[in-house]
């Protein structure tokens, strides 16, 4: 991509950036090695740029990282560029127009194949296919394209599981979730747990849906909303070349009017519900809402809070079918770094995701599924002893996750399709013209972008 077409790319993604960023936040080879010798015994001198975003306390634990690193590969230096999440990726797409990128950088799972399909990003297929078992790591395959290439290779998983209030489960007698679960067994027993300001539930015929003082449900957004429930309904937003729009289909009208039903109901929140809260991520941790579909990373405001709390897997559409949201925040190597760099900065990916040590003492800060299964496996991830004490429904939900249609005008397409089931949650429209103005919005945002290649 020529630096003028990413430039004007970059003024639009600034007016749009902060709309989609918080469906993913936290806020949840080269050239072949000769003769086995590698550049941590060779006597050139190379030093990188490594960019990450800010996320608190997890800042202290990447330096230490980056400087057992230096002491293991003497010949490499590493500094590093990091901000708060929004202001990195508004700096990075600037410095990619403008040829001063990182030479390695963390990106946000959802970006990896804006900055692959944009030419910024290197091509690590050779080298992944070269040094690395893919059958040891959890993510690898979210981040190669249709084409088989692998473009990134995953720092640490967000994947989405059913988290669930015990006391307010035991409150209103009702059975916790499990694995058996439909969308519907959820909306039942999210009506006995949705409370008015008279503790009325949602069954009651005196229940006020203009009082509710405890949701059944929290929804918000693409990952831990809409996505999950269309998805699992056999729906979705995107073909499997994540070139064309399926919006406007029979599985998403009946995925949609589940959802609207929740909402009208009061069972679920809707956009209007969330703009009484700090953030919309709140009601769960806040005891607001029984339930909520969340990423990994939601475990941490929920221990801080001290919510009495476990986790399950997502329910499963009427046919039987599931799916769980997965983000693969991932390390990604610039296509202008040099070859000398390149290489290095796959030293650097290497040791992050093969050393043991370094995946251990990442997963200690519970923010992320570890990426090595072995240690996603062990007591340090499933035998914690911290909540959830079902974590293993994490890595059970491997077995039917996807990603979220993620493609390079992802950001641009999640916005005009979210503008217009928001109309259709807060009652400014059917469900039917929602999703065929939706269908329309999403296809233009594709064709724009795709027929201009």
């Amino acid at each position: 991509m020529s630096k003028v077409r990413w430039s004007r790319y970059v003024l639009y993604m600034f007016a749009l950036f902060a709309l989609v960023l918080s469906a993913c936040s936290n806020q949840t080879e080269g050239e072949a090695e000769q003769d086995g010798d590698n550049d941590s015994t060779s006597e050139e001198q190379v030093e990188i740029t490594l960019g990450f975003y800010s996320s608190g306390s997890a800042d202290q634990k990447m330096e230490e990282l980056i400087n057992k690193f230096e002491e293991a590969h003497p010949n490499i230096k590493v500094t590093t560029q990091n901000a708060p999440y929004s202001q990195f990726f508004q700096k990075l797409d600037t410095q990619i127009a403008g040829g001063t990128a990182p030479d390695v950088w963390l990106s946000d799972g959802v970006f990896v194949q804006k900055y692959a399909e944009r030419g910024a990003a290197k091509d690590l297929t050779e080298w992944i296919n070269k040094d690395l078992n893919k059958e040891e790591y959890f993510g690898l395959d979210f981040n190669k394209d249709s084409d088989g290439k692998y473009w990134a290779v995953p720092q640490g998983i967000q994947i989405g599981a059913l988290f669930y209030n015990k006391d307010m489960f035991d409150q209103a007698g009702v059975d916790y979730p499990d694995d058996n679960w439909t969308w519907d067994d959820l909306k039942e027993a999210g009506a006995k747990l949705t409370l008015d300001a008279n503790d009325n539930n949602a069954n009651a015929s005196s229940f006020d849906t203009s009082t509710v003082k405890q949701f059944g449900l929290t929804f918000f957004n693409i990952t831990e909303g809409w996505m999950p429930v269309l998805k699992s309904y056999g729906g979705g937003v995107l073909d499997d070349e994540l070139k064309n729009s399926i919006v406007d289909s029979p599985e998403n009208k009946e995925a949609m009017n589940w959802i609207v039903d929740g909402m009208e109901r009061g069972i679920l929140t809707d956009p209007a519900d969330l703009q009484a809260f700090q953030s919309p991520m709140s009601p769960f941790p806040s005891e607001t809402a029984a339930m909520r579909i969340g990423i990994y990373a939601r475990v941490l405001a929920a221990n801080e809070t001290g919510v009495n709390y476990d986790v399950t897997v997502l329910p499963k559409g009427p046919s039987g079918e599931r799916f769980s949201p997965v983000i693969a925040n991932s390390w990604i190597i610039s296509e202008s770094a040099s070859d000398a760099k390149a290489q290095a900065a796959w030293e650097w990916i290497k040791y992050w995701v093969t050393e043991d040590e370094v995946q251990k003492e990442w997963a200690e800060l519970g923010e992320a599924v570890p990426v090595k299964k072995s240690v996603a496996n062990s007591d340090l991830f499933i035998g914690s002893g911290e909540k959830p004490e079902n974590k293993q429904a994490f890595l059970d939900s491997f077995d039917f996750a996807g990603t979220l249609d993620v493609n390079a005008v992802w950001s641009e397409w999640v916005k005009v399709f979210g503008d217009n089931v928001n109309r259709a949650f807060l009652g400014e429209t059917s469900v039917d013209e929602a999703l065929e103005e939706a269908d329309q919005e999403v296809q233009k945002v594709l064709d724009e972008f795709y027929n201009n290649q």
